[in-house]
């Protein structure tokens, strides 16, 4: 299958419980899926090409460090545990958190894929659904603390051994 449809299988679950009836349709899980694809897959490219610690995602990137670290400061952030995600305590913890950059942050709450271990790249297995500020907060904490790196430095090794073998990477 393609990579898209995997990433389905990681929205179906999350949009058959969030959507109402009347305009839940398989149609516009695909939709949602191949869209948050396309975002993870730019994501991913940009991380691999660029020092992460030079990235801005938003506007807002400083508010968005400086309140996730003021409200999640204890969370590991290299290797996600998805409870500290999804279960009820943390979705109670993570409301008030994402509904400050209402009006701040553009589709706020538009679901995102994230990878848990963001060392790896976005597979079934390493893939969460979020919402995008979550994804902000999270990849941009990432960014700033280090832990991208290892994605860009293995995309630079991996260009600097093809360069010497004359294979473009």
């Amino acid at each position: 299958p393609r990579a898209w449809q995997c990433v389905w299988w990681v929205v179906r679950g999350t949009l058959a419980l969030s959507m109402p009836i009347w305009i839940y349709t398989p149609n516009i899980e695909m939709i949602w899926a191949m869209k948050a694809y396309q975002h993870a897959e730019v994501y991913f490219n940009l991380i691999s090409s660029v020092d992460p610690k030079f990235l801005k995602l938003t506007k807002v990137d400083d508010q968005i460090y400086a309140e996730f670290r003021k409200s999640f400061g204890d969370l590991r952030i290299d290797v996600l545990d998805p409870e500290k995600l999804k279960s009820e305590p943390a979705k109670a913890k993570w409301r008030p958190f994402c509904m400050q950059f209402d009006g701040v942050v553009e589709d706020f709450n538009y679901g995102t894929l994230l990878r848990l271990d963001c060392t790896k790249d976005y597979t079934e297995e390493n893939t969460i659904f979020v919402t995008r500020i979550q994804f902000f907060a999270i990849e941009t904490a990432r960014n700033r603390e280090g832990y991208n790196n290892a994605v860009y430095s293995h995309a630079m090794e991996t260009k600097s051994v093809a360069a010497e073998r004359g294979i473009s990477a």
